[in-house]
Order: C-alpha cells, then structure tokens, then sequence
C-alpha cells in the first residue's frame, strides 16, 4: 500500500507543441500536498508547458513524517524538482503557494530560474514570544490544532476536496519560522523576474507580507498583484483561473 494519501501524489506533465521545453516546477504549501496545485498544473500544461508538482519531504503521508523533516529537506525537494525539469527544458519557472513561495523565491536567490510566481507567501509568523522556544515547547505538545471549522476562510466548496493535515506539527513551526527568516535575506539576492499574487482576504498570513516582499526585492523586474473573493488557497478557490491567466502571462512575457 502506497504510503501517500491518495489524491496527493506528486505528479509530471511532459510539455507539448513550442513550449515543451518550458519547464514549470508548482510546489505546495506548509502541511499541504500537490493536489493544491495540481489544477494550476494541469492549466499550464494545456498551454504545452512541461510541469512538474513536487511533494515536500514528510508532506501528504502522516504527520510524524513532518515533525521528523526540516527546512533543508523541504528545500533539497524543490532542488530535486528544479533539476529534473533540467533534463528535459532549457528554461524552468517556480510557482509556489505560501511556504511553497517562500521556497520558491529562497531557491531562485541561487538556481538559474528564469522567473518566479510566489502566491499566498508569507513574510514572517505572527509575532508571538513563544517562536523562539518552539523547538523545546514541541517536545511536550507535538501539535497545534487548526481552525475547528475546515472551512473557515475558505471562498466557495472548494475546501472540500482539499487535502492537508488536520493539525500543524509545532516542532516544523519552528522550521517554518527559520525558513522565512532565511528567505527574508535572500530576498536582495533575487535577480531574476518575480511576480507576487495575494488575496485581499486571505487571513491566514501576516498582513501586507506580499508588500514587505515587494519591497525587500531588489530585482527591477518585479510584480504584484491583489485579488479579492479568494482566501489563502488562491489555487483552489474562486479566483484560480485569474491567478492562472496572470501566472501564464508572466512566464510567457519573461521566456527568453
């Protein structure tokens, strides 16, 4: 029996016609899996690009797998889908959603990506005295519930057929806090083309994150777009088909 929730295996869409050797590497978000952006995927490869969606180490098979996996190993799992679009494109494009644009835009401050579509990204956590002792709190609480309701914040049923963790691990809070922080640094260090794309109504993140993204790049060919009517999950709810549009129409504009 496969260990991977079924729905959320990663997957591989060999590209077609004259952008199959455009590749696009979509990754999931913080206990998230690839089915949050399997229909961002399957959109871009409609338009003949080669896509791939990568399950981060300890994602979408149980959450001990989590608790025991660490910033790094997230990152080596985009590594991983990078160069394996590598083998097959001249030109590879990052699309995160929230911890997967947080990772996306930390990768393209050292891979030569062509471009970088971070959606939902967070800046920082909440400001909370206990982050700085998360490491020692996990060892006594190993998670911390999420909204009782499962589809608060949601736009839409979409919620439904969304598949996550019903719990996030505390012990990868921790990792979680240390990923954006090493994010923010590299952030001056981006010097290929961004495009952030952020709900108005998405609650789950700091405030303004896509603006102190915005304004910590340093890159001049950078982009963000608000949405409204979507929550956090803007590959998934009501606005999907715009995100997809704009994301298209950046990696399109920026193929060279």
């Amino acid at each position: 029996m496969s260990q991977i929730i079924p729905t959320a295996e990663p997957f591989f869409f060999p590209g077609h016609g004259e952008n199959a050797r455009i590749g696009c590497l979509v990754q999931h978000g913080f206990t998230g899996t690839p089915k949050e952006m399997r229909w961002l995927g399957e959109d871009l490869n409609r338009r003949g690009y080669t896509v791939c969606g990568m399950r981060l180490t300890g994602h979408a098979t149980q959450p001990e797998d989590m608790i025991r996996s660490r910033w790094r190993d997230w990152l080596a799992s985009v590594e991983d889908g990078y160069h394996l679009l590598r083998s097959s494109c001249d030109h590879v494009f990052l699309l995160g959603l929230s911890m997967g644009g947080a990772l996306s835009l930390l990768a393209a401050s050292y891979l030569p990506v062509h471009g970088v579509v971070a959606m939902s990204t967070p800046y920082k956590l909440p400001d909370d005295p206990r982050l700085k002792h998360l490491k020692i709190i996990s060892k006594f609480r190993a998670y911390m519930p999420k909204s009782k309701n499962p589809g608060a914040g949601w736009f839409g049923d979409a919620w439904k057929q969304h598949v996550a963790y019903p719990q996030n691990p505390v012990r990868s809070i921790a990792e979680l806090n240390e990923l954006l922080g090493v994010m923010r640094a590299a952030l001056p260090c981006i010097s290929v083309p961004v495009l952030l794309i952020s709900s108005r109504d998405d609650h789950y993140i700091v405030e303004n994150s896509m603006e102190m993204i915005y304004a910590d790049l340093t890159t001049p060919d950078k982009e963000k777009i608000w949405i409204e009517g979507s929550g956090h999950v803007v590959t998934e709810e009501p606005q999907k088909e715009f995100v997809f549009e704009k994301a298209a129409e950046f990696i399109a504009a920026h193929v060279r």
